[in-house]
């Protein structure tokens, strides 16, 4: 018994350095960013053809017009602002109306700019005859206005940008935004006057600089990187390391391409019914990386039309409508392996919440609600251990008896336990049905954007953030230290007791740089465990009495 109660000591404490590790890599912050400037529509044509997706077909490439030039056209709706560069078309900023980029700063967050730490949603009509392969320094499209807004008696706002090649093909592209929506709906209408059959091809992609200026948050850096579905790999992560080692190359039915950050994504989401073609890049040495995908190829017939759509998503993990938009896509909340038991505790928390209108009272109601359904595995788990110490003069006894014969120390325990109806693993196994349900609690507070910037009161301003008082962290091993005195001690090893001994400020300390919403979790449910611990062993005690 006690060198299982050992390696479970060692397997928490494991299990509890990777989930610190893992916070630091999830957790931190966002990075400033700054709004990009009008350089960003007279970027260089070097730098826009870098970017479209090669081709092994042969052509000339015309000049762009020195006339025309490339300008910005803003979109405003009702959850975000948008930058649209009219050369190429391209969406060189988003940000999000409702999302701070620090909490009561009054500044909206931006997470897709042109600046120098880029990152933007590409796309464009490459194949035989598109024109962001035949164009050097790519098509410069033209608008109506230069600023657009939705309307508030309208529910969808339609940006519209021609262009005319000099060969007789007019391309339409046209995004749609929709009122409390973060898809950005884009459809290319290709008009061909000529004579012959012409051959175009979408593609649309995310580009993003690898370098991140962490400032003061350098020892907490946050994941960036890409992610992709197939149609048999429903999410996979790739990294800018991975991109830089390898181009990835899928080809699939449907599928996604995305670009993630805590709390946030951007995805490019193609037609489900259509064979694509996923791939990345690396470029400037690898101080960019592009992850993206390719249409199959569209034939627009001589004095005839064709179109071809994407949808693009920019804005907060928010699991139903990344649901709805493309499977697997709600994946990118990365639960882990646990989702399956963090997605409906996530969508029970939810519902706390809607009823009581507090993210921390939420939060101590459904640690109430899982320790309260897990009361009889911790009534076993506390009544075989209790059992176990009362257990242990007789256990040093037979010791004392049979010295070193391990084979009959086996069977003189194995009889104790059945004469005593002792299970030794009965305090092991409760733990470890428990362990899975309170690590998907822990990625639910954690990968929760309904969390971010969500206030519990008082000093607790912001549940995504450490506590800037360190009060709960204190109180956490307050309770930790009480929970240890009431266990039943059956390790004997001097060493081994200093080690638990010690266990509560090991972790206090892990817990100062914990969100807070995740310190508030483990004190509650360190409170729940005390006042559980007092009724069994009260009720043991009593059982005793009346023997």
């Amino acid at each position: 018994m006690e060198s299982q109660r050992n390696l479970l000591v060692i397997a928490l404490l494991v299990v509890s350095f990777f989930l610190y590790q893992e916070w630091q890599q999830e957790n931190a912050p966002v990075v400033a960013q700054q709004t990009s400037s009008v350089n960003s529509a007279e970027q260089s044509e070097a730098d826009a053809e870098e970017f479209v997706p090669a081709s092994s077909e042969q052509t000339a490439l015309p000049q762009v017009s020195k006339n025309t030039k490339a300008q910005l056209i803003e979109v405003t709706t009702d959850v975000f602002t948008a930058k649209i560069n009219s050369q190429g078309g391209d969406i060189v900023e988003v940000t999000l109306l409702n999302y701070e980029t620090e909490q009561g700063s009054g500044t909206p967050l931006t997470i897709m700019h042109d600046n120098n730490s880029q990152y933007v949603a590409q796309s464009g009509l490459t194949g035989a005859n598109g024109p962001d392969r035949l164009v050097k320094g790519r098509p410069i499209y033209q608008s109506d206005a230069t600023s657009y807004q939705l309307s508030d008696n309208a529910d969808n706002l339609v940006v519209k940008l021609n262009y005319v090649d000099a060969n007789g093909l007019t391309v339409v592209k046209s995004y749609t935004f929709t009122r409390d929506s973060y898809d950005i709906k884009l459809d290319y209408q290709v008009i061909n006057s000529t004579a012959n059959n012409a051959s175009v091809q979408l593609y649309a992609q995310l580009k993003q600089s690898t370098y991140v200026d962490t400032g003061s948050n350098a020892l907490i850096p946050t994941y960036r990187g890409a992610a992709y579905s197939t149609a048999d790999e429903r999410y996979e992560k790739y990294d800018f390391d991975d991109i830089a080692d390898a181009n990835l190359e899928k080809s699939t039915q449907g599928g996604w391409v995305a670009m993630l950050q805590h709390y946030f994504v951007a995805a490019w989401v193609p037609n489900a019914s259509e064979i694509n073609q996923l791939y990345t890049k690396s470029v400037n040495s690898g101080q960019k990386s592009v992850i993206g995908f390719k249409a199959p190829a569209v034939i627009v017939p001589a004095h005839g039309e064709a179109t071809t759509s994407a949808v693009l998503y920019v804005g907060p993990k928010i699991q139903d409508d990344l649901e709805q938009l493309a499977d697997g896509l709600d994946l990118t909340v990365d639960f882990g392996f646990l989702f399956m038991i963090s997605k409906p505790l996530h969508w029970l928390l939810l519902q706390i919440q809607a009823l009581v209108a507090n993210w921390g009272i939420a939060i101590i109601i459904i640690t109430i609600i899982v320790k309260g359904v897990m009361y009889p595995l911790t009534k076993a788990q506390y009544t075989s251990m209790a059992k176990m110490r009362d257990l242990q003069p007789k256990v040093t006894a037979l010791k004392d008896r049979y010295g070193d014969d391990r084979q009959k120390m086996s069977q003189a325990m194995m009889e104790l336990y059945r004469k005593e109806k002792v299970n030794p693993a009965g305090g092991c196994l409760p733990i470890l049905i428990q362990m899975p349900i309170f690590l998907a609690l822990y990625w639910v507070f954690l990968e929760s954007v309904e969390l971010r910037h969500a206030s519990f009161g008082l000093w607790l301003q912001d549940l995504s953030s450490q506590d800037p008082y360190f009060i709960l962290p204190i109180l956490m091993g307050v309770s930790m230290f009480i929970m240890q005195k009431m266990q039943p001690m059956t390790i004997q090893d001097p060493m081994q007791q200093k080690i638990m001994q010690y266990m509560p400020v090991m972790f206090t300390v892990f817990f100062f740089f914990f969100p807070s919403g995740l310190v508030l979790y483990w004190l509650v449910s360190n409170i729940i465990s005390i006042v559980q611990m007092k009724i069994i062993f009260s009720g043991m005690a009593k059982a005793k009495q009346n023997k």
